[in-house]
C-alpha cells in the first residue's frame, strides 16, 4: 500500500512538472532528460511510469482538461440567466488559467503535438455556444447579434489569455484576469439587449 501511494505521488509529480515544461517550452521543446532534471528523478524511474513523451503529454492533457470540466460544471449547475453564465464562464476560465499550468499546457498541447487528444477549446467552447443560443431565445442578446460569431469571438480571446498569461509571467496575480473582465464587459455591452441589467444606464 506504501509503496502504491508514493508511485501515485511520484506520478502526480511528475504530470506537475510536465505540465510547466510543456506549457513554457512546447511539446517539441521539451526532452525526457529536461523533465527527469526538472522532475528530479532518473530517466528510468520517469520511463517506469510513462514510457513515452507522448504518454506523459497525453497525461498533462487529461488533467488539463479534467481541471477545465471541474470549472465549467461549476459555473453552469448555477443556474440563472444564460449571458450572467457566460461572463462567468469566461472568468472562471481566466482564473483557471492564470493558476492552473496543466490548463495552459494542456490548450498548448493540444494544438501542437501530433496524436494529441481532442482539442482542449472543446471542454468548455460547447458549453459557451449552448449559452448564447439560449440568451439569444430569452432575448438577452440584441436581436441582430449571432450568437455564433460571439461564440468564436470568445475562443479567441480565452485562447488569447492562455498566451497572455504564458508571456507575462511575473506580473501581479490576477492582473490577466483583471484585463479579461474589462475586455468582456466591452463585449457584452456590444452583443447584449438594450434591457440588460449590466448595461450603463
Amino acid at each position: 500500500m506504501v509503496k502504491q501511494e508514493r508511485g501515485v505521488r511520484t506520478r502526480n509529480h511528475l504530470i506537475s512538472v510536465a505540465a510547466a515544461e510543456f506549457d513554457s517550452n512546447g511539446y517539441d521543446g521539451t526532452s525526457l532528460s529536461r523533465l527527469s532534471r526538472s522532475a528530479g528523478i532518473s530517466i528510468g524511474a520517469l520511463t517506469f511510469h510513462f514510457a513515452a513523451k507522448g504518454e506523459l503529454a497525453s497525461a498533462v492533457e487529461d488533467s488539463g482538461r479534467a481541471a477545465t470540466r471541474r470549472v465549467v460544471e461549476g459555473v453552469t449547475s448555477r443556474g440563472g440567466p444564460a449571458l450572467d453564465t457566460v461572463s462567468a464562464l469566461v472568468l472562471a476560465l481566466g482564473r483557471l488559467i492564470e493558476t492552473d499550468a496543466a490548463v495552459r499546457a494542456a490548450a498548448r498541447l493540444t494544438q501542437e503535438r501530433v496524436g494529441a487528444g481532442p482539442d482542449w477549446c472543446g471542454c468548455w467552447l460547447p458549453d459557451v455556444k449552448d449559452l448564447l443560443e439560449q440568451a439569444a431565445e430569452q432575448g438577452q442578446l440584441d436581436p441582430e447579434v449571432d450568437p455564433c460569431p460571439v461564440a468564436l469571438l470568445t475562443a479567441h480571446l480565452v485562447g488569447g489569455v492562455v498566451t497572455r498569461v504564458r508571456r507575462g509571467r511575473g506580473e501581479r496575480h490576477g492582473a490577466v484576469t483583471g484585463e479579461l473582465g474589462e475586455l468582456w464587459r466591452l463585449i457584452r455591452r456590444g452583443i447584449a439587449a438594450p434591457t440588460d441589467p449590466e448595461m450603463p444606464k
